[in-house]
């Protein structure tokens, strides 16, 4: 079985007016050396990641999520604030960035992208048996990811207006240069190369600012998939989580057994991404397959249907279905958010109540966590 992890990044808030808090550093200082999640500083000082450890199974990762989330919120609270998972602040202006050199050379070189690069995204890490299984995976998997997206979609709110995207963070996060789909790979080779000649422009600083939807990690022996929001529930970030292992192992099958990578173009992976951007699960969805509108139910199905051996060999399948079927009901984040403030409540009344569900073990219909 594959072990797999996930990275948190998560909105550091003051409780009573939402406003984002620049206490990364604060959080870190409180926090010791333990032997469960851990935390670490992130681009800006107004969120902090929270990382798992690897796991094995999805009761691991769902304990770890929780462990994480419960181990941030201790430290925030005992400097007057609390975190929140939400993919974008509803009350924001944009800040200059602290924390270590390179995170300032990139702030001056990427002037007001990186000033208002206040965003939370969910990282998920699969292990790999060597970087060319990984490609392999990366060429096969490529076109599913805008769904993963769709499933994850929690900021709808920036500058304190509703932008009319279920994901808005993916359209803040997509102005740095080397973000978004790309092409096929082919090999470990093909994807040293394209690295190589992105390095050579100048415009990345280094490796750390290749920012692929998916992509090997440089850390960990693991492909790691970028694409999604931080997710509000925690329970969706486990659906998110054990689909995402199941297609990595459906990609490494398709490879070994000498299944070519779609041909789709990377345009119109783009064009996934804005719908998925746009719509989240509540409107129509670019089919991986068909590549063209089908309602998201539908397009579900078809993720499910493509992962169903990977995950019925792990012994996910019946919850994944049913953790896919919670947030076709009830919604991603962005929908909560919206509704919390179409009852006339302030933005930062909304933050109130994304922290509660933040924190929350459980919640109706909740899939993989209820129990």
């Amino acid at each position: 079985m594959r072990t797999f992890g996930v990275e948190e990044e998560l909105l550091i808030a003051d409780p009573v007016d939402g406003i984002p808090l620049a206490l990364a550093n604060g959080i870190l200082e409180t926090t010791g050396p333990d032997d469960g999640p851990s935390l670490k500083s992130e681009f800006k000082q107004e969120q902090i990641e929270v990382n798992s450890r690897p796991c094995t199974s999805a009761v691991q990762l769902r304990e770890e999520i929780h462990l994480g989330r419960a181990l941030a919120d201790s430290a925030a609270r005992a400097l007057g604030a609390r975190v929140a998972a939400l993919a974008t602040p509803p009350v924001f202006h944009a800040t200059p960035t602290l924390g270590n050199q390179r995170y300032a050379t990139m702030g001056t070189e990427f002037g007001l992208v990186s000033r208002e690069q206040l965003t939370c995204g969910f990282h998920v890490h699969v292990a790999i048996e060597n970087p060319e299984e990984g490609v392999a995976v990366l060429d096969r998997m490529r076109h599913w990811l805008p769904v993963l997206l769709a499933l994850s979609a929690n900021s709808p709110f920036w500058m304190g207006v509703d932008t009319g995207f279920a994901s808005y963070r993916t359209q803040i996060w997509n102005r740095w240069p080397t973000a978004g789909p790309m092409d096929v790979f082919g090999s470990e080779h093909g994807y040293r190369s394209v690295l190589e000649e992105l390095l050579k422009t100048g415009v990345p600083l280094d490796e750390g600012m290749i920012y692929f939807d998916a992509r090997l990690s440089r850390g960990h022996p693991t492909v790691e998939l970028r694409i999604a929001d931080v997710c509000l529930y925690a329970e969706d970030a486990l659906t998110i989580a054990v689909l995402a292992r199941a297609l990595v192992e459906t990609s490494a099958r398709q490879w070994r057994e000498g299944v070519p990578p779609s041909g789709v173009l990377t345009s119109v992976l783009r064009m996934a991404n804005w719908r998925s951007s746009r719509f989240g699960v509540e409107n129509h969805l670019l089919h991986p397959v068909e590549l063209r509108p089908y309602p998201a139910a539908e397009v579900l199905e078809a993720l499910l249907a493509h992962v169903h051996e990977a995950l019925a060999d792990a012994g996910d399948f019946e919850p994944a279905r049913a953790g896919v079927s919670a947030i076709l009901r009830r919604g991603t984040g962005e929908r909560l958010q919206r509704k919390a403030y179409g009852r006339g409540l302030r933005l930062a009344d909304v933050v109130t109540e994304a922290i509660d569900s933040t924190h929350r073990y459980g919640v109706p219909d909740a899939g993989l966590l209820t129990g």
